[in-house]
């Protein structure tokens, strides 16, 4: 084939030069529309205009047919240009040379130097400088194998794609024309003034503008912001994507991971469905939940069905359950202008938030049925708002909060934390202490307002302020009961040792009685309002989904 090919060069060296001794004519220009093809799906190659035609006998079985200046060919509905070719009827085959041009259909064009083409079969090998566009996009590649049946064209040395701003590069790639797919295969590129991404296969369609991803993709954007993927699409033109099989994406401190994820950068809003997981490294915060939506723009985030917030600790982390978890920034929530915000409750002042730039200028709710579980301290709730700024828990309506054997209640119950630990704590109207010392046998204290404070994390004393009575048991060093002391105080401090109640102190003029063991029943010695809910304790953090 390769001295063949240097024969069909010699032979129109020659014929370009000067006549040959053959029956040669001019061929004279006719438009493609006078002569319309009557069979699509025709072999036949058809002159349809020429400088210079020569008839050439190889041999009794071989005749060629060479033409030159200005050549075009049809086959069926596809037109052939070039400025010299050798046509082949016995070996069915055609070799064109300088300025290729192949309209196939109109469905795509396709460029190049030179052209080896398979008649029947209807297969182009082109080479030299090979350019293929289906007006959309268009093809660069060193050399191109096209078929005009199917409408594919393959390259294996190096290809390029450019449409519009972007540009895909591959070793290997397949160009569907018919469908303005291209598959791009073997260290692919593509790169877009939003995005870069890079992978081992990628399907591109030029008209939608959609990538798909069916291998172990890396994307990054101008942000920084990067996806792992091994499946799902991204469209450049409306910034609408999904990922499925677990894709991971990391955004400065906060890594998200899911099993699938849908997100329009034109609006931000990105969702996270099954097993979805968003850590954040700054703030040290996990969230885990069946579905998590993120406004990326407003830096805000919303996770329901069964999420999970983890505040990350040293020794003792802390793990929030409820319906439904949200997060965002302080200063949407007061506004960024304020200089001094007052809490709607008890008016509590709030610490100024002004820098919007600042890693504390964050808070998260939880609404409905929340639950609360460290090692130290274990809550339940309605609701709940935790500020990063103060990082004061405010539990809402009906809330328990126990510490080891004590538990308690409030209508409103705020816990202050430093360092992430339990620091102090208010409680607001109906306070009530309960402690536990055996089944059935408790010390209480009430009253109007509780403030309690805590060591390394443990509770080390309280105050029980306004109308306050208690009940505790007194022991002695043997720990044996030895009487109940039931009495009423305007302010009363409760100290405790090794978690245990050690102490009661009464700091104003007290009323009692100090009942002997045996003419009190424990269930006898109840304030008003006495519950002890130990059933609704989460014990681990197991136990706070059930």
């Amino acid at each position: 084939m390769r001295y063949l090919k240097y024969f069909y060069c010699f032979l129109l060296a020659g014929f370009l030069a000067g006549p040959i001794v053959s029956s040669a004519q001019v061929i004279q220009p006719v438009s493609d529309a006078a002569t319309p093809p009557t069979d699509t799906s025709s072999t036949t190659i058809e002159i349809l205009s020429a400088r210079k035609l020569e008839l050439l006998k190889i041999s009794d079985s071989t005749r060629l047919q060479i033409v030159a200046g200005n050549v075009r060919l049809r086959q069926g509905t596809s037109l052939f240009y070039c400025d010299s070719c050798v046509i082949n009827n016995t070996t069915r085959t055609f070799e064109a040379w300088g300025n290729v041009h192949i309209n196939d259909s109109d469905t795509a064009h396709v460029y190049a130097r030179h052209l080896r083409y398979l008649i029947d079969k209807k297969i182009a090998y082109l080479d030299g400088a090979v350019r293929l566009t289906d007006g959309k996009g268009e093809l660069t590649t060193p050399d191109l194998v096209y078929d005009m049946t199917t409408n594919i064209g393959t390259y294996t040395h190096g290809g390029k794609v450019v449409n519009g701003k972007t540009v895909l590069t591959s070793k290997e790639g397949y160009y569907y024309a018919d469908l303005r797919d291209v598959y791009f295969k073997n260290n692919v590129l593509l790169i877009d003034p939003a995005y870069t991404i890079r992978t081992d296969s990628l399907l591109y369609n030029t008209e939608s503008q959609v990538a798909r991803f069916i291998a172990y993709t890396i994307i990054k954007d101008s942000s920084g912001r990067t996806i792992e993927t091994r499946d799902g699409y991204y469209n450049l033109a409306t910034k609408r994507a999904e990922f499925g099989q677990g894709p991971i994406v990391t955004d400065g401190p906060r890594r998200y991971t899911a099993i699938k994820m849908i997100s329009d950068d034109s609006t931000g809003m990105v969702q996270l469905i099954g097993n979805a997981k968003v850590t954040d490294s700054t703030q040290g915060t996990t969230i885990i939940a069946g579905i998590i939506l993120q406004d990326t723009k407003n830096e805000r985030t919303l996770a329901t069905n069964k999420p999970l917030m983890i505040i990350k600790q040293d020794n003792d982390s802390i793990y929030i359950t409820a319906d439904t978890l949200f997060s965002a920034r302080l200063t949407d929530l007061y506004g960024a202008k304020d200089s001094i915000i007052r809490d709607t409750l008890k008016g509590t002042k709030v610490v100024t938030v002004n820098d919007t730039k600042d890693s504390t200028n964050r808070y998260f709710e939880a609404y409905h049925h929340v639950r609360i579980f460290s090692d130290s301290l274990q809550s339940v709730c309605d609701s709940v708002f935790y500020s990063f700024k103060d990082s004061v828990f405010r539990l809402y309506q009906d809330p328990v909060v126990w510490a080891q054997q004590s538990q308690i209640t409030g209508d409103t119950i705020l816990v202050f934390t430093k360092n992430k630990k339990a620091d102090r704590m208010k409680v607001f109207d109906n306070s009530f202490m309960v402690n536990r010392l055996d089944p059935e046998i408790y010390n209480q204290i009430k009253s109007a307002r509780m403030d309690g404070y805590f060591t390394n994390g443990s509770i080390d004393s309280i105050r029980a302020a306004g109308f306050a009575e208690c009940i505790y048991y007194i022991q002695d060093e043997d720990s044996a009961y030895t009487g109940i002391n039931e009495s009423k105080c305007d302010v009363i401090d409760i100290y405790f040792g090794k978690e245990e109640l050690q102490k009661v102190v009464f700091r104003s003029s007290v009323t009692g009685t100090i009942w002997p063991m045996r003419q009190k029943t424990p269930q006898e010695m109840r304030l008003e309002n006495f519950r002890w809910l130990e059933d609704r304790r989460p014990k681990t953090k197991f136990e706070l989904f059930e």
